[in-house]
């Protein structure tokens, strides 16, 4: 639906195929990939399930992932043996985000010849990226430079990104929640796209509001299911217009005080996390796209979470050497995470898709490429698999694999249930046995 600087896509309705192509239209049904990072390892004593197979148990950290658990896999003694050391001395956060989606081992280097490889991410967007608006979407909470030295002599363009296009080439993440919006729902011309923002913003319209005419004509040509589908996809688009102007008006009232904050831009990092996977969801919902990558903070991040309580830097607790007081502090910052992709796999769970709903009809990774922040390890890595990909997965287990096992493996398998198709991707040995 377009209207001034908007094009609004739908989410896939019954009325967009005839009843002789429905059984053609599961076959291909679109299939969604993302992979959400966390930095600074884990407290493990506390992710780790200890029975294996299907029912298995919920440690503290795993816990808000209770509803959604038949859909959950936990996968260990995964491993990204490229991000240890290997002679480089100093510099495993860095390493850790730049091998945990391309396998390789990132040259240490804080000039301009950074290189690592090419990540899972992208090669799925090179091929099944044709078929959407976008061909891949990066999302973060941190924003990140792309030259300086951030760890060791490693530049920061290791540590603030996980997809690269190429081996000498990171993505550039989006951080700002109006950006990711306006990108997802503007037509694709600057200046429209600028004024239709503009017109919104003065007079408190819903971008919904530039594409009523379009919407009505459908609407008219719709039955009930379509109609309940849409309102409940138009009902996601106004709520998040709704808590985009909010923080705007919050960091409007910042500003005057003199603290300056990127406009839309939530100050609690556990609403910026859902405001974004919101999105996530409305771009894999409406078909923008089918391949994100989502760091819910750069590696390393030193960032302090206030909101709960724990006023010390967040890097500085995963070097905890066991205290119990920053052993505590990492649990609850892990608990925090782990709630906020929680919130993200029930909103998938809970929006309809072709036959099923939006988790049933992808794969979404989640976890970091440290271990124990302490040990800086990359190797039994905190990692779970979420979505059935339209079937082609099972779900619901605790999976032990030999440690350690190549992370990038699981990567092949990965893109071979969307029909891509790679002979290898940075360490890989070859497909990951005894997941499928």
């Amino acid at each position: 639906m377009r209207g001034l600087g908007t094009m609004v896509a739908l989410p896939y309705l019954d009325a967009m195929a005839p009843k002789v192509a429905v059984a053609q239209t599961i076959k291909t049904r679109p299939i969604r990939m993302a992979y959400m990072f966390v930095p600074n390892g884990i407290h493990m004593d506390y992710w780790r399930p200890k029975r294996t197979g299907k029912k298995y148990d919920l440690p503290e950290i795993l816990s808000p992932f209770a509803e959604v658990q038949d859909s959950v896999s936990v996968l260990s003694g995964l491993a990204q043996m490229k991000a240890f050391a290997n002679g480089d001395g100093p510099g495993d956060h860095a390493r850790s985000s730049a091998t945990w989606l391309t396998g390789v081992q990132a040259r240490k280097t804080a000039g301009s010849d950074i290189h690592a490889g090419m990540s899972a991410d992208q090669f799925a967007a090179m091929e099944i990226g044709k078929l959407t608006k976008f061909a891949s979407l990066e999302l973060g909470c941190e924003r990140g430079a792309m030259a300086g030295n951030c760890d060791s002599g490693y530049s920061c363009a290791y540590s603030s990104a996980i997809s690269w296009r190429g081996p000498s080439t990171p993505n550039a993440k989006e951080v700002n929640p109006r950006s990711v919006f306006e990108r997802l729902f503007g037509n694709g011309d600057g200046l429209e796209t600028a004024e239709s923002a503009a017109k919104r913003r003065q007079a408190e319209l819903s971008i919904l509001d530039f594409v009523r005419e379009d919407a009505e004509r459908l609407q008219a040509r719709l039955g009930a299911r379509d109609l309940q589908k849409m309102e409940e996809y138009f009902e996601a688009v106004r709520d998040i217009e709704v808590r985009l102007a909010k923080y705007e008006r919050e960091n409007r009232d910042l500003m005057v005080s003199g603290v300056e904050a990127p406009k839309g831009t939530p100050r609690d990092r556990g609403e910026h996390i859902r405001l974004l996977g919101d999105m996530m969801v409305l771009a894999f919902q409406a078909d923008l796209t089918r391949v994100c990558t989502f760091m819910f903070a750069n590696e390393g991040s030193n960032r302090p979470y206030q909101e709960i309580g724990v006023t010390d830097g967040h890097h500085d607790i995963s070097h905890h050497g066991k205290d119990p007081s920053k052993l505590q502090k990492k649990r609850d910052i892990d608990l925090y995470h782990a709630q906020a992709a929680a919130y993200i796999l029930k909103k998938m769970q809970a929006t309809p898709d072709v036959d099923g709903t939006l988790l049933d009809n992808s794969m979404v990774l989640f976890g970091g490429g440290i271990s124990d922040g302490d040990r800086h390890n990359h190797d039994d890595l905190p990692l779970i698999l979420a979505g059935k990909a339209g079937g082609k997965i099972p779900t619901g287990q605790h999976f032990v694999f030999p440690n350690p096992t190549p992370m990038s493996n699981l990567f092949l398998t990965m893109l071979d249930r969307v029909g891509v198709r790679v002979d290898r991707l940075g360490d890989s040995t070859g497909k990951l046995q005894g997941l499928w």
